[in-house]
């Protein structure tokens, strides 16, 4: 039995993984971290300070200032941690590929296997067609999404960016901008607005023609059984930095 804490249970995604964890027969939530009250089948403490539960892994989808905390939990237990929060700066991601030296760490902006797909498809597309089409990322989510761009869309071009030979500029904003496109540019649009769940589109511009590749999640579950996943695949590796690519393989 694995046996799992949930940091950020009492929020929408943390509710969905403990469902999803509910549904397998090898796993159990036995804790859950939340400033918030949850009513939880299992206990729920304030702080990862607090946690006096033993477990094999945890899996996070709370705040990014709950990061520092929660690392020197996982570091004290030799815990496994599934990182699925979005909005580390950058101190903060040096901070979790720091702590991968001592504890396993997977660390993914999406948990879905449909985009990953996705971006090992714009991948290739961005190696096919090269300099020769104009790149750009859109992403829409519901209106109490607090940041933007989001980090799916940030790994869309950076992996995109990966295949690009010299530098490319992330542009965000043109309406103050009077000059044309360059071709190192890639431009990232963000729209907030309803209940969307996430919708992201990649458009390739060319010369006379333009390809899309896109991918909608329909509900919260995605994530989350990506999540449950890792954390299956997690429990009993050794010691290092992981990411959705090491689950599919």
């Amino acid at each position: 039995m694995i046996k799992v804490i949930i940091s950020g249970c009492s929020g929408k995604m943390g509710h969905v993984v403990a469902q999803e964890i509910a549904q397998r027969e090898q796993m159990q939530a036995v804790a859950g971290i939340d400033l918030r009250p949850c009513a939880c089948d299992f206990p729920v403490f304030s702080s990862p300070t607090e946690v006096n539960v033993k477990a094999d892994v945890m899996i996070d989808f709370s705040n990014p200032s709950a990061l520092f905390s929660l690392l020197a939990l996982a570091k004290r237990e030799k815990l496994p941690v599934i990182l699925c929060t979005t909005g580390y700066d950058e101190k903060q991601v040096a901070a979790l590929k720091e702590a991968s030296r001592e504890i396993p760490v997977f660390y993914s902006r999406n948990m879905s296997l449909g985009i990953n797909l996705m971006i090992e498809l714009c991948k290739k597309a961005s190696q096919v067609l090269g300099s020769a089409f104009d790149v750009e990322v859109i992403e829409q989510h519901h209106n109490q999404k607090i940041d933007a761009p989001s980090g799916t869309a940030l790994m869309i071009a950076n992996a995109i960016s990966q295949t690009r030979s010299g530098t490319t500029q992330y542009v965000y904003d043109r309406h103050s901008q009077r000059r044309k496109r360059e071709p190192s540019e890639i431009g990232i649009h963000s729209i907030r607005g309803g209940t969307i769940v996430g919708e992201h589109e990649v458009l390739f511009a060319g010369h006379h023609e333009t390809i899309r590749i896109a991918h909608t999640a329909q509900s919260k579950e995605v994530f989350a059984v990506g999540a449950v996943n890792a954390a299956a695949y997690l429990v009993g590796k050794p010691v290092g930095l992981y990411d959705m690519s090491d689950l599919l393989k």
